[in-house]
């Protein structure tokens, strides 16, 4: 078992495109010359994609390699990484952890005080059916407002252009279709409250959930039955896109329980 990073995986693929350089060069032309050329654009195009999405990559590769990580803290990451693990050897029984991003796209100071009144109400009586223990975190910071503006703009021009795909397909999602258009119609309420000059707010949210199990897998496999009911309960009370954290993004939420992050940039790698 050994720890695993993007950062790292990328750069051995980088040796790897050198090492290809070195054939290339010495090959003297012919097939070999044109093997070479064919590793070294193979392990860059690998190299790159690694660095830039390695939280989408990683837990591919650990799971195909069946690698197990080992954190710094003692914590296991199954070949997944959708979950975090520690043994308590003292009551001889395994945690298991589960961190779920939430993306809000509704604004409690936009709603009429009957319509706060009554969304806390659902979201109370929908949490209350949990037979677990839920932890929801919110970080909040202010953000610059020029920054902002481009940011949203880009964001709803992204959003609009994958409406338009998912639209243009042969057998739309209607539910990845409604998500969609309430992110859309987030961005452009944001735009508008810039627009009236409001000092925009920013939140991050992620939720956490743990079980425990005489083995590992009977934690991981509860965990995992929880994650889905949690996500469930959200997306159905708070009208918000849950998604299952994964790799470096949970890691970074993780860290996040104990240290907050000390920049707005490193804030918005995640849950964004």
């Amino acid at each position: 078992m050994f720890n695993l990073k993007k950062h790292a995986f990328a750069l051995i693929l980088l040796v790897m495109q050198i090492f290809a350089i070195l054939i290339l060069l010495t090959s003297g032309g012919g097939i070999p010359a044109l093997f070479g050329a064919v590793l070294v654009g193979l392990f860059g195009l690998l190299a790159m994609l690694f660095y830039q999405y390695g939280y989408i990559l990683m837990p591919l590769v650990t799971k195909f390699t069946r690698i197990v990580q080992i954190t710094d803290t003692g914590y296991e990451i199954p070949p997944e990484q959708d979950v975090l693990v520690v043994h308590d050897k003292d009551k001889g029984i395994y945690y298991a952890s589960v961190f779920l991003g939430i993306r809000i796209y509704e604004s409690m100071t936009e709603k009429r005080d009957d319509e706060i009144s009554a969304y806390n109400r659902y979201f109370e009586r929908a949490i209350s059916n949990l037979r677990f223990v839920v932890k929801i975190s919110y970080l909040l910071y202010v953000e610059d407002v020029d920054e902002k503006r481009t940011l949203i703009e880009s964001k709803k021009m992204e959003a609009q252009l994958r409406l338009q795909k998912e639209r243009e397909k042969s057998n739309p999602d209607p539910i990845r279709i409604s998500a969609l258009e309430r992110e859309i119609a987030k961005w452009e309420n944001e735009l508008d409250k810039l627009i009236r000059g409001y000092r925009p707010m920013a939140v991050i949210a992620y939720a956490m959930t743990t079980a425990t199990g005489i083995t590992k897998e009977a934690a991981i496999d509860k965990v995992r039955i929880q994650a889905q009911e949690l996500r469930s309960v959200l997306i159905n009370a708070l009208n918000v896109q849950v998604d299952i954290l994964t790799a470096d993004e949970m890691l970074k939420a993780f860290k996040w329980e104990k240290m907050l992050p000390p920049s707005l940039e490193e804030a918005e790698e995640v849950v964004r």
